[in-house]
C-alpha cells in the first residue's frame, strides 16, 4: 500500500486525506505542528466560550464543496436557540437535525457585516442608500460622487491595490473605507500591494455592482443558492453549531474511522528528495526526530518553510532567495467576555436583547490599532456559554512575528485591547468580565516583496513529481477555505487519474472557472 504524508491538519490537508481514503487505496498520514485541528479554521475554546479564528462564512459557488460540507454536517431541520428566542422562521431542511438536541448540524445564518468609521456604522460592502450618505455628511458625499465619476472617466492602470480600489469606488471612498484598514491588515500602504489581491478577494465588487445589487435584491430568492451574487454581497451562509473547528474535527474523526492517521504536536522539519521524488520526511515528534518514508507528499506548509526544509537536493540560489523573503502577516485575537455592548441595534434585523446583529465589524477608526471585531454570539448562539446574559467578542490585530505587537506582554496586550474598545465607545470597562489571547503565525500570505517572483519557486517545486503544494500557505495565495479544499480535491483527482501536470491545482482561485463570481 502506498503512503501519502501530509504536512498540516488544516482544510487542505484534511480534505486531501479524506479524499485519498474515499477515492484511492493510498494511506494518508497527517503531521500537524500544533495541537489544534483545522489550521486557521480552528475554533479555540475558553471556559466554555468559543472563538472562530479569523471568521469563516461557509459559502461557496462550487456545488461540490457545498455538498461536501453538508455531508459532514447536515443543515438544521429545527430552530436554533436564537431562532426560538426571536420566533424567527427559516427555510429549514426537512428531516434535518435539531440544533437544540444534536451537535452535528449546520446553522443557516444571516450575513451582517459593517464598517465602524467616524463612530458610525456603515454597511459593508458600502451600500447606496440614505443612511450611508447621512453618516458621511454632505461634503464627503459630494466628494465621493465626484471622485467616482472621475475614476469612471479616467481609470488608473491597475498596478497596485490602491489603483484597483480607486477604479471601482473613486479616491474619496477608497480613502474613507479601504486605505487605512488595508494598511492595518498588511502593514504596508495599498500602493505597495499587488492588484491581484483585490481581484481575488473583492473580485467584481464596485459601485456598479452595489447599484445592481440594490435593484435586483427584491427579486432574488433569499436562501443560500446565490450563485449570481458577488461573494461580498451574499445574504446568508451556513455555519457549524460550534464553529468551523467543529467541522474539521468531524472530518478528522472520519479520517481516523476510515484508517487514516493524524499526529498532532509533530512538525515536518525535513523533506528528503532523490531523483525528482520525495522519498522521506523528517518529523520532530514528542519522542524526537524521526524519518518516515513516503510515496507522495502533500505540503500545506508555508512555501518559505518548505523550501528551507528540502534535503538532498540543490535549491537554486534565486529560488531560495524568493522563498526566504516571501512576506506574511501574523494575527492576534483577544477574546473578551462582556456583559453587554454600548452599541445598539439600529438595523432592521431583529436580535435578542436588541444587540448588534453583526458577525464582523471592520474598524476603520484611525486612533486605534484593532482592525476588526467579531461578535461570536451572532455566528452561533452555541459559541457562548451563557448566550442570554453575556457576549463574547473577538478583537483582531494584524502584525508581524517579532514586532512590537507580537512581543507585547500578554496582560499588557489585553489591557490595550480593552482600552481601545472603551475608547471607541463599544463597551464600558466595568462590563468586561474575562479575557484571553490567541496568536496565529503566518495567517495571511502577502502580495508584495518577492511575491511577484513566485513563479520560479513553483517551477522548481513542480519538478518534484510526487510533491503537491496545497492550500493558502502551501501556494502563498490568499485562498478562502473552499479554494484551499479545491486544491486538495484537484490533487487527489490527478493522482487517481494518473495526471502528471499540476496546472489545475495551482489554477484554483485564479482561473475564471474557480472564481466565486462565476455564474
Amino acid at each position: 500500500m502506498k503512503t501519502a504524508i501530509i504536512a498540516g491538519a488544516g482544510p487542505a490537508g484534511l480534505t486531501a486525506a479524506l479524499e485519498l481514503l474515499r477515492q484511492t487505496d493510498i494511506h494518508p498520514v497527517i503531521f500537524e505542528e500544533t495541537e489544534r485541528i483545522g489550521g486557521i479554521s480552528a475554533t479555540v475554546q475558553y471556559k466554555g466560550n468559543r472563538m472562530d479564528i479569523g471568521g469563516h462564512r461557509f459559502f461557496s459557488k462550487n456545488d461540490e464543496v457545498m455538498r461536501w460540507w453538508q455531508e459532514m454536517m447536515p443543515l438544521q431541520g429545527a430552530p436554533s436557540l436564537d431562532d426560538i428566542l426571536l420566533n424567527r422562521s427559516l427555510p429549514l431542511k426537512e428531516g434535518g437535525p435539531n440544533p437544540q438536541q444534536d451537535d452535528r448540524v449546520m446553522l443557516l445564518r444571516d450575513r451582517v457585516s459593517r464598517i465602524f468609521f467616524l463612530r458610525h456604522f456603515f454597511d459593508y460592502p458600502i451600500s447606496v442608500k440614505w443612511a450611508t450618505f447621512a453618516g458621511m455628511g454632505l461634503w464627503r458625499t459630494v466628494k465621493a460622487v465626484c471622485g467616482y465619476l472621475w475614476a469612471a472617466l479616467f481609470p488608473k492602470p491597475e498596478t497596485s491595490l490602491e489603483n484597483f480600489y480607486i477604479n471601482r469606488f473613486g479616491r474619496p471612498l477608497y480613502e474613507m473605507f479601504f486605505e487605512d484598514y488595508t494598511e492595518k491588515v498588511w502593514g504596508v500602504h495599498p500602493s505597495k500591494i499587488g492588484a491581484d489581491w483585490g481581484s481575488q478577494r473583492v473580485k467584481g465588487l464596485s459601485v456598479l455592482a452595489l447599484l445592481k445589487d440594490v435593484l435586483t435584491r427584491p427579486f432574488r430568492r433569499r436562501d443560500i443558492d446565490q450563485k449570481k451574487v458577488e461573494t461580498s454581497l451574499i445574504e446568508q451562509f451556513i455555519y457549524p453549531k460550534f464553529g468551523p473547528g467543529q467541522l474539521w474535527e468531524t472530518v478528522a474523526d472520519e479520517i481516523r474511522r476510515l484508517g487514516g492517521e493524524i499526529h498532532t504536536g509533530c512538525k515536518v522539519t525535513g523533506v528528503c528528495v532523490s531523483d525528482g521524488l520525495v522519498e522521506a520526511v523528517e518529523v520532530q515528534t514528542p519522542e524526537g526526530l524521526k524519518s518516515y518514508p513516503c510515496d507522495l507528499f502533500f505540503s500545506t506548509m508555508p512555501l518559505k518553510d518548505l523550501i528551507g526544509s528540502l534535503r538532498k537536493v540543490e535549491v537554486p540560489r534565486q529560488v531560495a532567495r524568493v522563498a526566504e523573503n516571501l512576506p506574511y502577516r501574523d494575527f492576534i485575537t483577544v477574546g473578551l467576555l462582556v456583559r453587554r455592548l454600548k452599541i445598539q441595534n439600529t438595523t432592521k434585523t431583529p436580535t435578542f436583547d436588541d444587540r448588534v446583529p453583526d458577525t464582523w465589524i471592520y474598524v476603520q477608526e484611525r486612533d486605534v490599532k484593532v482592525g476588526r471585531l467579531q461578535i461570536f454570539n451572532n455566528w452561533s448562539p452555541y459559541m457562548v456559554a451563557d448566550y442570554e446574559h453575556t457576549m463574547f467578542v473577538g478583537m483582531e490585530y494584524f502584525c508581524d512575528e517579532g514586532d512590537a505587537l507580537w512581543t507585547m506582554d500578554r496582560e499588557a496586550f489585553i489591557k490595550m485591547a480593552v482600552d481601545e474598545l472603551v475608547k471607541i465607545q463599544v463597551t464600558d470597562r466595568e462590563d468586561v468580565l474575562d479575557a484571553t489571547q490567541v496568536k496565529i503565525r503566518k495567517a495571511y500570505p502577502a502580495y508584495f516583496g518577492t511575491y511577484y517572483e513566485l513563479p520560479m519557486v513553483r517551477e522548481f517545486l513542480d519538478k518534484i513529481d510526487n510533491l503537491y503544494c496545497l492550500g493558502r500557505n502551501g501556494q502563498h495565495r490568499y485562498n478562502n477555505m473552499d479554494h484551499s479544499m479545491l486544491t486538495a480535491m484537484e490533487a487527489v483527482r490527478n493522482i487517481r487519474d494518473g495526471r502528471s501536470d499540476k496546472d489545475n491545482i495551482w489554477s484554483v482561485n485564479t482561473e475564471e472557472s474557480y472564481h466565486e463570481s462565476k455564474q
